[in-house]
């Protein structure tokens, strides 16, 4: 495989907040790349993809508004920063969002692939990578079935956008980076993408407070302290607390950020009172708009059993944690498309709240053990 002059970053939601403090970013490495380098855990690694600052933004929304208006709606960059790229953001290409998946998916799918090859053609020596940034919908995506092309017909599973996306992506051989809580990794598209050597990652980017917790989780486990109890909660005021509001949308993210603690620690929390003792819960609060701020209350035990507990508030910019890891996974997934890598990548688990694929690794000790594992692999293709 050769040498790519950049990437192609193809968003399913182009204009949401993550989406435009991507664009933005990468507006203003191109005037001083220190303002977004030192930010990238992929810093210094594929060189073979270009350089970073020259990656380029596309995609689909389904908002009318121009993507320089979005940005400055969402209110993550100051005013005075976001006027200075103006010009780039506006040249951002985003086209209209396929309408609703379940109305006509063959159809959706298939325009999805035009638009596609439409960006491959406008930017050839560019490596695409598809990033599915679309808000939690309602629903899990849990079914066995295995024929991509029989999906269409399939009534036994709910045809989300997200779905339309990574099947037209597989479609077009182009990497999936899915950092939605939306689980669209079924194995219809997982054995396909193995198949064809596409890498597919995900679900659900792990940014702040669950980050946090991973690291948490993981320091108390190696320490043989007892995770007795743990109670986290975050207010944000972004579209994607209000989407949050809606239980069934919110269920998928909850149920990511609750079941990892177990995972990671090996035994249910809560299993002295025959019941769960880790809540999680979110709150839409306008006020704090992207500037989310997250509370954890961990209760641990010692020595005799004597409990101790533990305190953490963190007080975060939601888009600003969350730009930089999506450009990371995109090159991640471009690097394994050049190594021949294909199906899903557990490997990079690091990134994710509900890692996919098989066996991948729980505590942050093993997580960047098997980062430094598959940096090997794809410096060796």
């Amino acid at each position: 495989m050769g040498t790519h002059s950049s990437l192609l970053l193809l968003i399913a939601g182009a204009k949401g907040a993550i989406a435009t403090t991507l664009a933005a970013a990468l507006a203003a490495a191109r005037q001083d790349t220190s303002l977004l380098w030192p930010y990238l855990t992929t810093a210094g690694q594929f060189p073979f993809l270009g350089p970073v600052e020259k990656s380029v933004v596309a995609g689909w929304d389904s908002i009318n508004t121009p993507l320089f208006q979005a940005a400055k709606r969402h209110g993550v960059l100051p005013k005075a920063l976001l006027h200075s790229m103006r010009t780039a953001l506006e040249q951002v290409s985003v086209k209209p969002a396929p309408p609703n998946a379940n109305s006509g998916f063959t159809s959706i799918v298939e325009q999805i692939i035009f638009d596609i090859e439409a960006f491959k053609a406008t930017y050839p020596d560019a490596l695409p990578v598809l990033i599915n940034l679309l808000p939690a919908g309602p629903g899990l995506l849990e079914n066995p079935f295995t024929d991509i092309d029989a999906l269409p017909a399939d009534t036994r599973i709910p045809k989300l956008p997200d779905l339309a996306y990574g099947v037209a992506a597989l479609k077009c051989d182009v990497p999936i980076v899915n950092f939605s809580p939306n689980s669209i990794e079924i194995p219809a598209l997982t054995e396909f993408a193995a198949h064809k050597g596409i890498p597919i990652c995900g679900r659900d980017g792990k940014t702040g407070q669950t980050y946090l917790k991973v690291v948490l989780a993981s320091a108390l486990k190696a320490r043989s302290l007892y995770v007795d109890g743990w109670y986290s909660t975050n207010i944000l005021g972004n579209a994607d607390g209000l989407n949050l509001e809606d239980p069934a949308c919110a269920a998928g993210k909850i149920s990511n950020k609750t079941n990892l603690l177990d995972d990671i620690l090996g035994y249910p929390v809560g299993e002295r009172y025959d019941r769960g003792t880790h809540t999680v819960r979110i709150d839409y609060y306008p006020p704090r708009g992207d500037a989310k701020e997250a509370w954890d209350v961990i209760d641990f035990m010692g020595l005799f059993g004597l409990p101790m507990s533990l305190r953490v508030n963190l007080q975060g910019r939601d888009s600003i944690l969350a730009a930089p890891m999506v450009l990371d996974l995109a090159r991640w997934a471009g690097a394994l498309k050049l190594a021949g890598r294909g199906g899903a990548i557990p490997e990079l688990g690091f990134y994710f709240k509900k890692p996919i694929g098989p066996n991948p690794p729980r505590s942050q000790e093993e997580q960047l053990a098997a980062l430094a594992r598959l940096g090997g692999e794809c410096r060796k293709r």
